[in-house]
């Protein structure tokens, strides 16, 4: 009982976390600009707001999925740990080659532990958008 009771408070504050994420910029510092973007991503997928969402998306990612609705689409396909996750925490970040790679631990809504690797790169007026992610089973986790 105290385990859900834990996990429906976790869902809640992440819910209202992200549901505020303000704008990134570069003159934030590489970690909370990209944690802000994630977040903020995320906090549109759980509003299902195509547009939020979409506007978090590289311009490489756009050239691939040139409307909200193709990028939405792919998403709630392929990327259900991160478009309704029950919890998320953020790991360990790198920066590769001009890329910031973020960890992320979710929580899909399935249940199942996952582990969701984001890449991010700073673009020419300074905001950060979200060039790719992956996401893998977490090996022997579950909630």
């Amino acid at each position: 009982m105290t385990r859900v009771f834990a996990a429906l408070a976790a869902g809640t504050i992440l819910l209202a976390s992200l549901t505020f994420a303000p704008a990134a910029r570069a003159d934030e510092g590489p970690e909370t600009a990209i944690r802000s973007v994630i977040g903020g991503q995320i906090a549109a997928f759980l509003k299902d707001d195509k547009n939020a969402a979409y506007s978090f998306a590289a311009p490489s990612i756009r050239r691939i999925f040139p409307n909200p609705d193709l990028f939405m689409g792919m998403v709630r396909s392929g990327y259900q740990p991160v478009y309704r996750p029950k919890s998320v925490t953020y790991g360990r970040m790198r920066e590769a080659e001009g890329l910031y790679i973020q960890e992320v631990f979710v929580v899909g809504p399935d249940g199942e532990a996952y582990t969701a690797i984001y890449s991010l790169q700073q673009q020419p007026d300074g905001e950060w958008k979200i060039t790719g992610c992956r996401i893998a089973r977490s090996v022997g986790e579950s909630a």
